[in-house]
């Protein structure tokens, strides 16, 4: 190994509102060594998700929060480059929680450990199709907006990772889909890459008109990743009986905060006898090798694409968090810590 320490992004203070310069500190640590049962991992990708803004807050989530004073929590994928168990040969490459740091010793650690990237599989896809955004797509679309075919579906944030996936999981379900993201570009992946049949952009049409127009008879299921404004905007156009997927909520910044308005329409649901559930992929972890088996047959097919943004360096780490708020990525937001 050519590295002489270990760069870790280390959480220095609990952040209020957006991120902001002081929040993480980029220090140096020995590189670990690893024990017996042990491997030590070369970190080449981390994977940047919104939810990882909520991991900051001293508030309720879905996992502790991650403490001040500790390296960033984070997935990423990497190589092993030093072993001491059969179950992490040197060479073979591992997905997980590997937080912002260049290595990571990894141990046999269940859930939030790291696992070996089986073959066939791209290392990087484990970030984004076979991760946690390919598990909420699936498990949102599938259970809990159980779409039919011939329906009309409608996705926000559809040209992030988790929107992407969601929308054409519902394509490839029969149904119409239409997508809701910010600006040409995104919207014009949505319809021309991803497939979807109709793309509305947030920024620049007027989404209520654009639902009329292409959903006349309203929508059947709604999968929203956004809340506030767009949220309200698909609860105004449901049809009857709709069903509404709570997937997630940037709009609010996940600062740990109320969000400072809506969904002010929410009798909505009761004049259209709709229902509107949340849910978290943890939910389904004994349904993981379904939904395994699924992404990966109709990603061999075709019929789900995943668009991926680069940020080169661990020093690029904090902006790219920041990116994915500000709107600044297409699908699955990276940071490349080795040039590949």
């Amino acid at each position: 190994m050519a590295d002489t320490v270990n760069r870790q992004w280390i959480l220095r203070r609990r952040p209020e509102g957006e991120l902001r310069e002081g929040d993480f500190e980029l220090g140096t640590a020995p590189i670990p060594v690893p024990g017996p049962g042990e491997a030590l991992v070369r970190v080449h990708r981390l994977g940047i998700d919104p939810t990882q803004r909520g991991w900051l807050n001293d508030s309720d989530n879905y996992i502790d929060a991650v403490p001040v004073g500790t390296v960033m929590r984070g997935s990423g994928v990497g190589q092993v480059v030093r072993s001491n168990t059969a179950s992490y040969p040197e060479g073979s490459w591992v997905a997980g929680m590997v937080g912002w740091q260049d290595y990571v010793v990894a141990s046999d650690g269940g859930l939030f450990g790291l696992n070996v990237v089986p073959d066939g599989v791209a290392p990087t896809l484990m970030l984004s199709l076979f991760g946690a955004p390919g598990l909420t797509a699936y498990f949102g679309m599938t259970d809990i907006g159980r779409p039919e075919p011939g329906r009309t579906v409608l996705v926000s944030a559809a040209a992030g990772v988790t929107g992407s996936i969601a929308g054409q999981i519902a394509k490839a379900l029969g149904c119409t889909v239409i997508g809701i993201a910010g600006g040409p570009a995104k919207c014009t992946w949505i319809t021309d890459r991803a497939g979807l049949h109709a793309a509305i952009d947030y920024k620049n049409d007027d989404v209520s008109a654009g639902l009329s127009r292409l959903a006349p008879d309203g929508v059947d299921v709604f999968f929203d990743g956004v809340g506030g404004r767009v949220l309200e905007h698909g609860l105004a156009h449901l049809a009857h009986g709709a069903r509404v997927v709570l997937a997630g909520a940037i709009s609010s910044g996940y600062s740990g905060a109320d969000p400072q308005y809506g969904p002010r329409n929410y009798m909505q649901l009761a004049m259209r006898r709709a229902r509107m559930e949340g849910f978290i992929f943890l939910d389904y972890l004994d349904r993981f090798p379904e939904a395994f088996a699924a992404l990966r047959d109709w990603h061999e097919r075709g019929e789900l694409t995943i668009a991926e943004t680069v940020s080169i360096g661990l020093e690029s780490a904090p902006g790219a968090l920041r990116a994915v708020f500000e709107g600044g990525n297409l699908g699955k937001q990276l940071v490349d810590i080795v040039e590949s």
